[in-house]
C-alpha cells in the first residue's frame, strides 16, 4: 500500500504488521543466541572432560566448582544443575555444531569446530532429524530442556517434528509428552487424524512468550518484574504493598521482587521476598488479584518449604508466608504458618507483623485508588 492511498485503518494495520514481524524477528534472534550460548557451555565442559590439562584435579567436583567460579564472575544461569543440563543438551544435539560453526566462528577456535563437523558428518544419524538451523531458530532452549529428558532418540525426533509442525509453546510440548502423544500415535490406526486433532487443540508459541522465558530475560539482564507482571492492577498493588511494608517500620528489609525459584526443573516466582531483622526469618508474600482459593495456599506453602530447605542460614527462624487475596472491594487475608511449631515464635510473629485488619484496610484503599473497586 502506497503512502498516497494509506487511510487511518491502513495505518493501524501497517504498524501492527511491522510490530508483529519485527517482534518475531527479535525474539528469534535472542532465542538463537541463548540456545547457542548454552550449547557452547556444554561443548566446553565436554571438551574439558575429555582433554582438559588439569581435569583429573576436579573429577566429580567439576560442575560444582565450575558453577561457583562462574557465579563469582556474574555469569547468569550457571548453577550446577543448569551446567549439567547444558552438557546433556550438547550431547543430545551434537549436530548443532554445523550451525554453531557458521554463526559463531569468533566464539571458539575455528579448527576445533571444523574437526567436530567432520567427525559428525562421518557418523550416521540414529533417526531422521530436522535441520539444526531450523531447530534452534524455531525451538527455544526451554523446548530443548524438555526434549533432552527423552532418552530414546526416536521419541525425541518425534516430538521435535511435531513441535515444529504445530509451532507448539513449551507448555504445549510438556503437555503432549505427559499425555503420551507418541505412544497414542503408535496405537492409532489413523495417525494423521490424531495429528490433526492434536494440532487443532494445541497452544501455539507466540514471540512474546519467548521473551518472557526465564532463561531469556536473565540472559538479557532484565529484571523479572519487567516481564512477569500478571496484570497492571496486580503490578501496581505490588508496588504499593512493597512501599507499605517498608514504611511500617516493623523490621522488613526488602530482598527481592518476582524471585525466581527452580524447583524440580520448573520455574516459579515469589511476588515479594523480605527478610525480617527482628524475627530473623524470610517473609514471602504472594498477592492474588482474585478471591481466595485453596490452591493459592498450596502454592505458597511450596515456596515456604523451599526457603526452609534451601535459604535458611544459621540462626534463622523458619520462613513465613503471607497470602493476600483481593477481588475489587472484597479482601481476604490468610497467613500460612508452614513449619512454625514453636508457639513462642508464633507469638512474636503476631506481635511483629502487621495484623489482618491493617493489611485488609491497606488493600481496600489501594484497590479503590487504582480503580479496581466496584462501580
Amino acid at each position: 500500500m502506497s503512502s498516497k492511498t494509506l487511510d487511518f485503518a491502513g495505518l493501524v494495520t501497517a504498524i501492527r504488521e511491522a510490530d508483529a514481524a519485527l517482534a518475531e524477528q527479535a525474539s528469534r534472534a535472542v532465542n538463537v543466541s541463548l540456545t547457542l550460548r548454552n550449547w557452547f557451555i556444554g561443548y566446553y565442559i565436554a571438551e574439558f572432560e575429555l582433554q582438559g590439562a588439569d581435569r583429573a584435579t576436579y573429577g566429580d567436583k567439576l560442575l560444582p566448582e565450575l558453577s561457583k567460579a562462574l557465579r563469582d564472575q556474574s555469569v547468569s544461569n550457571s548453577g550446577r544443575r543448569q551446567l549439567y543440563g547444558y552438557l546433556a543438551f550438547y550431547r543430545a544435539y551434537p549436530q548443532i555444531v554445523r550451525t554453531a560453526s557458521a554463526l559463531s566462528a569468533q566464539v571458539v577456535s575455528r579448527p576445533l569446530l571444523e574437526e567436530k563437523v567432520r567427525t559428525l558428518s562421518a557418523q550416521s544419524p540414529t533417526a531422521p532429524t530436522p535441520d539444526p538451523e531450523t531447530l534452534i531458530g524455531r525451538l527455544s532452549y526451554s523446548h530443548f530442556e524438555q526434549l533432552v529428558e527423552l532418552q530414546d532418540p526416536l521419541l525425541r525426533r518425534f516430538y521435535e517434528i511435531e513441535a515444529l509442525r504445530g509451532n507448539w509453546s513449551v507448555r504445549e510440548l510438556k503437555r503432549q509428552i505427559a499425555s503420551q502423544y507418541f505412544q497414542r500415535s503408535g496405537l492409532s490406526t489413523d495417525k494423521e487424524a490424531l495429528a490433526r486433532q492434536t494440532h487443532a487443540k494445541a497452544e501455539p508459541q507466540q514471540s512474546r512468550q519467548v521473551i518472557r522465558d526465564p532463561y531469556v530475560f536473565e540472559f538479557l539482564g532484565l529484571k523479572p518484574q519487567e516481564v512477569m507482571g500478571e496484570s497492571h492492577l496486580e503490578d501496581a498493588l505490588l508496588d504499593k504493598l512493597q512501599d507499605f511494608l517498608l514504611e511500617l517500620g516493623h523490621g522488613f528489609c526488602f530482598e527481592a521482587r518476582q524471585k525466581r525459584l527452580l524447583i524440580g526443573g520448573e520455574h516459579f516466582f515469589v511476588d515479594l521476598v523480605f527478610y525480617h531483622r527482628i524475627l530473623k526469618c524470610h517473609v514471602l508474600i504472594e498477592l492474588k488479584n482474585d478471591a481466595f482459593k485453596h490452591e493459592h495456599l498450596g502454592q505458597l506453602n511450596s515456596y515456604v518449604g523451599y526457603y526452609a530447605k534451601n535459604e535458611m542460614a544459621e540462626g534463622d527462624q523458619p520462613p513465613v508466608g503471607i497470602l493476600l487475596c483481593t477481588r475489587k472491594n472484597e479482601e481476604l487475608v490468610e497467613y500460612a504458618l508452614a513449619g512454625m511449631s514453636n508457639t513462642l515464635f508464633v507469638s512474636r510473629y503476631q506481635v511483629q507483623l502487621p495484623g489482618k485488619e491493617e493489611i485488609a484496610a491497606f488493600l481496600h484503599k489501594a484497590v479503590e485508588e487504582l480503580g479496581g473497586g466496584d462501580e
